[in-house]
């Protein structure tokens, strides 16, 4: 099933010509629930990975044996979604209470290698804006579910670059950590339906002739707008908000940068200015504000299922992966809002 995002609520290109300069491509994922396959792009489905090759590990030293067991989070989101509509059993109350930070596997130590959890699968074929190696039509995106890693202290990313033609011999059951730091390390697997838009550059990061040209067009939108219908909100067509950048899962775009300042995320080896490869975001869109809401999902009964579909949050809800675009080859960067 397609998803389509509505056009925004203003042309602000219309507005601000100058704009056309400071414009890029995303590609939004739309994750939804469902059963990918491995020849699918997928966020947590099964990867096309050959069976021969060794599974990614976590060989950082942490805590490994403590947290949340993944068997235990499966089970609550199973029961979440069963019980949706009804009063929960006590068999099912029993099992959500098992559901504790513990030390479950006092076996594990901090030093053995643990399994990555498979996060994303991602098809150049499926993804306009997936920008890779020449020749290189796949990228396998894994995490460590522990917010342990660097000076942000949180999960590590391996990035997988793959031939697609080249996989053979498909691995049939893919090891998983059998302990996460917090259940919202675990995306739920989910079919995307990918849908390239058009986004505009982080407002701070413009001229700031155009920056101040687009303050002032919002401050006289903010005027307007007081006394009138609490239907005609002013800040519904707020730039950054809703005409400049999409939430959710996406592939290249632009970096919001709402929480913090603005800050060079540049290749380390060669000192390229790196844009995002991948977005993960805790929600689809603002339930406060639904103009990014694809016309497909606008029933209240599906929001649940729509608005938090990968049950991931990292950071403060954003977390980004940058690439090097001279050579992505290059280490990757993570940067977090």
């Amino acid at each position: 099933m397609t998803r389509i995002t509505p056009p925004r609520p203003v042309d602000i290109e219309a507005l601000f010509p100058a704009l056309a300069g400071f414009r890029r491509t995303a590609t939004r994922l739309h994750p939804r629930p469902g059963g990918p396959s491995a020849q699918d792009s997928s966020v947590a489905g099964p990867m096309l990975w050959p069976a021969d090759e060794p599974w990614p590990v976590c060989t950082a030293v942490h805590p490994k044996g403590t947290g949340y067991r993944m068997a235990d989070v499966r089970r609550a989101r199973l029961i979440d979604a069963d019980s949706q509509g009804r009063d929960k059993t006590d068999e099912e109350r029993q099992a959500l209470a098992g559901l504790q930070r513990a030390t479950h596997a006092p076996e594990i130590r901090d030093e053995d290698p643990v399994p990555l959890l498979a996060i994303a699968q991602l098809w150049a074929r499926d993804i306009p804006d997936l920008r890779g190696p020449e020749g290189y039509d796949l990228l396998q995106v894994f995490w460590c579910p522990f917010e342990a890693h660097g000076p942000d202290q949180s999960v590590e990313v391996v990035l997988k670059w793959r031939r697609g033609a080249d996989t053979r011999g498909t691995l049939s059951e893919q090891p998983e950590p059998a302990v996460v730091g917090r259940p919202e390390c675990v995306p739920e697997r989910c079919v995307v339906h990918p849908e390239q838009i058009t986004e505009h550059e982080y407002i701070d990061l413009l001229p700031a002739d155009l920056r101040d040209a687009i303050d002032a067009w919002q401050e006289d939108l903010l005027d307007e707008g007081e006394g009138e219908d609490e239907d005609d909100d002013p800040f519904g067509i707020e730039y950054g908000s809703a005409l400049s950048l999409a939430p959710g899962w996406k592939v290249g775009g632009f970096a919001t940068w709402h929480a913090t300042d603005p800050r060079p995320v540049d290749c380390r080896t060669c000192g390229t200015p790196m844009p995002p490869l991948l977005t993960v975001h805790h929600v689809e869109w603002d339930p406060a504000s639904a103009s990014w809401a694809p016309e497909e999902d606008r029933r209240p009964d599906l929001y649940r299922h729509v608005i938090t579909p990968t049950k991931v949050y990292l950071g403060r809800g954003y977390m980004r992966i940058h690439t090097c675009p001279t050579n992505p080859w290059h280490p990757h960067q993570l940067s977090f809002q």
